[in-house]
């Protein structure tokens, strides 16, 4: 841990809420889940709240705001009300480089996420997950273990409902939170009591002067202020991370999990047997039970089950809990099977690595739904799977050059459309019995669709229609 990268320029003494608070300045910026979750909590510990959001509020957001009695205001931002802050949360979206952002560094105003604010207001067992990819599945397989392990437990971070509003609406023991680096990036003093780093590979690298070195400092941040009494969960298999920790120091206990070798404390596989010898209560599970398949899925259902065992559940508990997990909405989602095509939904997979995962753990031949925003994709990675798997291309975006050139030698047939009911239609017709129609974009959704919910919903309502 390279402990330079602790400390935050100019974090000022905190002030915990309560009759300190009184009169006390906090902005929040961003009025979408969790700056209006932020907004409540600093609220309800008796700050004078302001919230700024330079786009336009959800209508369901300021109905909450307004309810509240938060004033806030949108399409701007107004410096002489920002710049009054005794600090500022700011939502992960925005990046450091927004002149809005430059001012209030420039007044030596900190800056923090929602995270790190409402880690201050409770006494929860914090459970942390961040890596390039995994991370949503990993969090909610957890959650679902403690949950059915009867643990009075939250999820929150970069999923469901905002951290900062469960603070102040709930009595949690446990919080399992979905880290993005982004989140990473504004905390300081907060604490996971277990980390877990699934994977690093390069993403969201325009927020990182394009250097892969700084986002991988990023996500190690994961394991700041971690003591003894705590844990560092990560893939020993996972060449960034190993050369990562290579230059960092670590205090928590660490356990490795791989599929490649065997681990002495941690987690392995044996054969098609996932064993996790964490704990005095060894636990030992075949992969052909696990609900999740696929070898990305071995390494995520490993690295919940070294923090089940870590927490002390029972073996039957976590083997039940691995066996019947649902996935999440827009993450390998099944949708339905007709004439005998499969169509899955995994318009999460937002960056080429994703999309490689959802490959890999296909087993019939796939019709690839590609395209969106591309962020300086290199689609080389995907070209062994696609030779393998992939019988036809079907492009949905409106720039889907790099696609072509990237794949025109391995497949047949690529074809560009302009809307997800046309790429559906398409998909289906160049798909034959037992084939798998997946939408995998590789892509952000930003050119035709608002947000990669919308573009999963609109392909489900597709494919219903078909």
């Amino acid at each position: 841990m390279n402990d330079n990268k602790n400390i935050s320029p100019n974090l000022s003494p905190l002030i915990k809420g309560g009759k300190d608070a009184a009169g006390v300045r906090l902005v929040v910026l961003g009025a979408g889940e969790s700056g209006a979750g932020a907004a409540y909590l600093a609220q309800q510990q008796g700050y004078d709240v302001f919230v700024s959001d330079f786009g336009l509020i959800a209508e369901k957001y300021k109905k909450r705001l307004s309810g509240w009695n938060i004033s806030f205001e949108e399409g701007q931002h107004t410096e002489t009300e920002i710049l009054k802050a005794i600090e500022v949360i700011k939502s992960p979206g925005i990046p450091d480089k927004a002149p809005i952002i430059k001012k209030i560094k420039e007044n030596n105003i900190p800056v923090i996420s929602e995270i790190e604010f409402a880690g201050r207001f409770t006494n929860a067992k914090m459970i942390c997950i961040t890596g390039s990819n995994g991370k949503t599945t990993t969090t909610s397989l957890t959650y679902h273990i403690l949950k059915n392990a009867g643990l009075n437990v939250g999820l929150a971070g970069n999923i469901g409902k905002s951290f900062a509003y469960q603070v102040a609406t709930q009595q949690f023991d446990y919080y399992v939170l979905e880290i993005s680096s982004f989140m990473l990036d504004d905390m300081y003093n907060f604490k996971a009591n277990i980390a877990v780093l699934l994977n690093i590979t390069p993403d969201h690298l325009d927020r990182y002067d394009y250097k892969l070195e700084n986002y991988v400092a990023s996500k190690f941040r994961i394991t700041q202020n971690q003591t003894s009494a705590d844990y560092f969960i990560y893939c020993a298999d996972d060449p960034e991370t190993i050369k990562g920790m290579a230059e960092s120091k670590f205090k928590a206990q660490l356990l490795p999990f791989s599929i490649q070798q065997t681990i002495e404390r941690g987690a392995y596989l044996e054969e098609e047997t996932i064993i996790i010898n964490s704990t005095l209560e060894h636990f030992t599970m075949s992969i052909k039970e696990l609900a999740l398949q696929g070898k990305h899925n071995i390494y995520n259902s490993m690295a919940s089950g070294i923090m089940a065992k870590i927490l002390e559940i029972r073996n039957p508990i976590v083997r039940e809990s691995m066996a019947n997990f649902q996935n999440i909405e827009h993450r390998l989602e099944f949708v339905g099977k007709i004439s005998g095509i499969s169509f899955i939904n995994d318009s999460k997979a937002t960056n080429v690595n994703s999309t490689w995962y959802a490959l890999e753990s296909m087993s019939s031949e796939v019709v690839l739904i590609l395209g969106g925003v591309d962020k300086g994709n290199d689609y080389s990675m995907l070209k062994e799977l696609v030779r393998q798997k992939v019988k036809s291309i079907v492009c949905l975006g409106k720039d889907n050059k790099r696609i072509h050139d990237a794949f025109e030698n391995d497949v047949d047939i690529i074809v560009n459309t302009q809307s997800v009911f046309e790429a559906a239609q398409i998909a289906y017709h160049l798909a034959e019995k037992g084939d798998t129609v997946l939408l995998s974009p590789a892509c952000a959704s930003f050119d035709l669709f608002k947000n990669y919910e919308d573009r999963g919903r609109q392909f489900k309502l597709a494919v219903k229609e078909l």
